[in-house]
Parts: C-alpha cells; structure tokens; sequence
C-alpha cells in the first residue's frame, strides 16, 4: 500500500473518491546512465587524496544498486576504459585541429602542449587518470593504454617539429623536443594531481614553452 492511499480521506457517499496522482520515476534514456556513471566517477576522483573507488562507494553516490552499474559496465575495468576513452576522443581531436589550423613548427608544438595543460586543469579527476594515479590498484591494461596514450601524443609532438628536409639531424631534434615537452606535460599533470590540485599545471606556461621552443 502507498503512502498516497494511507494518507487519502474516506470518500463520502455519493462523492467520487480523489484519484493520487501516479508516481513516475523518470527513466534515464539509452545511454545516459552510462554518462551518469562516468561523471561520478570522474567527480569522486577529483577529491584530493581520494583513496581507491569502490564499486559501493560509487553507486551510493548514484543512489543505486551495484547490481545497475554492472548492467552498464562488466567491471569497474570498463568504467576506468570509458574515462580513458573520453579523454582520449577529447584530446586527440583536439590535435587534429590544431593541426589543421596551425602551420607545423615549434608554435603548433606550444598549442598542443598549452591544450593538453588546459585540458588537465578543466577537468581534475581525468588528470589522476592520465598519470595513472586512479590507476594504481587496477587492471595492468589500464595503466598501458595510458602509455600508449602519451606516446601518441609524443609522436603528434614529433611529427609538427619534424622538418620538411631529409635530414637525418632535425629529425634527430625533433624527436628530442618531443620527449621534453612529453616529459614536461607529464610532469606538471603529476604535480598537479599529487598537490592536491593546488598547484595549477597551468603555472608559468608561456615562459616555460618559450625555454623549450
């Protein structure tokens, strides 16, 4: 029995009986759920020093059963892959218009670096991702792919400061810069996320491209 029904007076004789009004609750549409779990995670995740996520812990915060995560995802494995997943469609088509728009050569190589910076600073939880912070006590693959996310970017880097010539020596150089600015984004996502996101990766960015480039 409802509680509409208990708190609903007697009808008086002759008198139509007042109809409660259905309780709907509101179904999340294909798919939505799916970005609902995500972004909690990524948002419990962006609490400095959260220790490891727990599949309860995150679906309390939905206010679901884990057995509802599960219909979405087979593991929290694929959870961590979708945020992985995003981060990667994000950046990488990111670099390709920057790539698109801005002619190869150390400047493209500055947008690329400030673009992923700004990317880390918007978006806290992704960045303990990209580490492999959020990725210590799961699935090896997750932590690989992450490596072979920043090779990639690596080789984006090398290929807009690589130069037209056959050369051997600036390709040498090229692949250089590449590995210090990789080096150099990493290094501040880290320091980013271990300080608790206090100190903005962000700090200083033009001076130092300017050093690098």
């Amino acid at each position: 029995m409802s509680h509409a029904e208990l708190d609903s007076p007697e009808p008086t004789p002759g008198a139509e009986a007042p109809v409660a009004p259905a309780v709907v609750r509101k179904r999340p549409k294909p798919g939505e759920r799916r970005v609902q779990i995500l972004q909690a995670l990524a948002t419990m995740l962006e609490q400095p020093g959260a220790e490891r996520i727990t599949t309860a812990a995150l679906a309390a915060r939905l206010e679901v059963s884990e057995a509802a995560l599960y219909r979405h995802f087979a593991s929290k494995a694929q959870m961590f892959e979708g945020l992985i997943e995003f981060i990667e469609q994000s950046v990488f088509t990111l670099i390709n218009q920057i790539a698109e728009r801005e002619p190869a050569g150390p400047a493209q190589a500055g947008r690329i670096v400030a673009m992923l910076i700004q990317f880390a600073e918007k978006n806290p939880g992704m960045t303990r991702v990209m580490v492999g912070d959020a990725l210590v006590f799961e699935n090896e693959r997750l932590q690989q792919r992450m490596n072979q996310f920043f090779d990639k970017v690596e080789a984006s880097l090398k290929q807009c400061l690589r130069s037209t010539g056959d050369a051997a020596a600036p390709t040498v150089d090229a692949a250089v810069r590449a590995s210090v600015l990789t080096a150099f984004i990493v290094g501040r996502l880290q320091r980013f996320a271990r300080s608790g996101f206090k100190r903005a990766p962000s700090e200083h960015l033009d001076a130092a491209l300017a050093r690098m480039l």
